[in-house]
């Protein structure tokens, strides 16, 4: 089993798709059309269709996002230290995120 997760982790690392989302440009991607269009195309259709749900978890992924690269979160860890009072708003926060994931996938049909 520890084989394939080191499988995994050598094909993610190869690639390096994590350091090419941390150095995402957010606002050079949403005024680039080749992100742009098929971004309305996505959205115009999920509205067409009326799949809420869906668009729902699009926004709460891309707030997600833009929230985790705020200034606020490069400031929870000073040093080698994490700072409790600030680290649990972003655990409530989380958890609150979660359980409307978690409803939005599983209570409602």
């Amino acid at each position: 089993m520890s084989g394939i997760w080191e499988s995994i982790t050598a094909a993610i690392d190869s690639t390096h798709l994590l350091d090419q989302i941390r150095e995402v440009d957010a606002a050079g991607l949403f005024s680039n059309p080749w992100f742009l269009v098929p971004f309305i195309l996505l959205a115009g259709y999920m509205i067409y269709k009326q799949s809420w749900r869906d668009m729902a978890l699009i926004g709460i992924f891309m707030g997600v996002w833009w929230v985790s690269g705020t200034p606020y979160m490069q400031t929870l860890v000073d040093g080698d230290e994490l700072k409790v009072e600030k680290i649990l708003p972003v655990v409530f926060g989380g958890g609150i995120t979660l359980g409307v994931v978690i409803y939005l996938l599983l209570g409602r049909s």
